[in-house]
């Protein structure tokens, strides 16, 4: 198994940036394929992004392409999610997720979850 916590959230401007961060625990980090989620209040939850478990691959969901970056340092056992350009609609729940593959046709099945980080977005 694998321990996920995610860190990094809080209130921010409009057109600011925001790091999250995900610290991994358990089974050796690079084994997983990991993934970012958010859920925004009322609504049910979204796939932001995914990284391979080496990082040569990524994916994103439309609305972040071009303003998200998702990145790993295996070495530190961490998962990043680099955020520009904030918008109020970024406002959610972030969670980070491991599984061990990757797939970018498939974005709902992960195997481990964190409990999540907020992130508001004020204009």
């Amino acid at each position: 198994q694998v321990q996920l916590v995610e860190s990094g959230g809080g209130l921010v401007q409009v057109g600011t940036s925001l790091r999250l961060s995900c610290a991994a625990s358990g089974r050796l980090f690079s084994d997983y394929s990991m993934g970012w989620f958010r859920q925004a209040p009322g609504k049910e939850r979204e796939f932001v992004a995914t990284i391979s478990r080496g990082a040569a691959s990524t994916f994103y969901v439309d609305s972040v392409k071009g303003r998200f970056r998702i990145s790993r340092d295996n070495a530190k056992n961490t998962l990043y999610l680099q955020m520009n350009n904030l918008k109020p609609e970024d406002t959610a729940v972030y969670y980070c997720a491991a599984r061990s593959y990757y797939d970018i046709h498939e974005n709902s099945k992960y195997d481990y979850w964190g409990r999540g980080t907020q992130v508001t977005v004020s204009s």
